[in-house]
């Protein structure tokens, strides 16, 4: 079958036009993926959310990262005026790490109290997975600084953690590491003798 030019040129043109959509969206997609969580639900968020993976603009502190065995972090206290109790836990070196700080959810933002003297913003950022939390660590000069994937479970969906990768990637982060869901974990504050982190 023979096309003419003028055939040939609406080809071209209608291809035009199908992938041009498609670039459009591509420069839509990392606004989307790291759009900031609309509303967060404080009792949804309440309890022990497991580390499954972090990411790095520094590559030092992703190697830094690497030594954790584990890591999760404790929610609780959370009443309706958004003031909530945030205990991290680092399972590293054979011991365990523990920080315990009082922060309030202003929209998607955690604000941590003065007194911690904590110059970072964390923001929570939207996903699909309906048991995960992604903070977006920025600093002082609003500089995405880590991202880290939070779960309910120690290990998520491969499509779950694809899409973790492609917010990393957006970020210009370094690949992050993921944590593995065998490693023993810290019992939660207070079950046990704990060493400040």
């Amino acid at each position: 079958m023979m096309f003419s030019s003028t055939n040939m040129f609406a080809v071209v043109f209608v291809t035009v036009l199908v992938l041009l959509p498609v670039g459009l969206s591509a420069s839509l997609t990392c606004e989307d993926l790291l759009r900031p969580l609309d509303q967060p639900d404080l009792h949804h968020m309440v309890g022990r959310w497991d580390l499954v993976a972090g990411s790095f603009s520094d590559p030092a502190h992703l190697e830094f990262f690497k030594f954790r065995n584990s890591s999760n972090i404790y929610i609780s206290n959370a009443t309706s005026s958004s003031d909530i109790t945030y205990t991290t836990v680092v399972h590293m070196g054979g011991k365990c790490h523990y920080g315990t700080y009082n922060v309030t959810l202003k929209g998607s933002t955690i604000v941590f109290d003065v007194r911690h003297q904590i110059k970072t913003t964390l923001t929570l950022i939207c996903t699909s997975c309906a048991d995960c939390v992604v903070m977006r660590f920025d600093n002082g000069s609003k500089k995405a600084e880590r991202l880290w994937l939070f779960s309910k479970r120690r290990e998520v969906d491969p499509k779950e953690l694809e899409e973790f990768r492609s917010q990393v990637e957006c970020l210009n982060m370094l690949p992050p590491v993921v944590m593995d869901p065998n490693n023993e974990i810290c019992k939660e504050l207070g079950t046990e003798k704990h060493q400040e982190a």
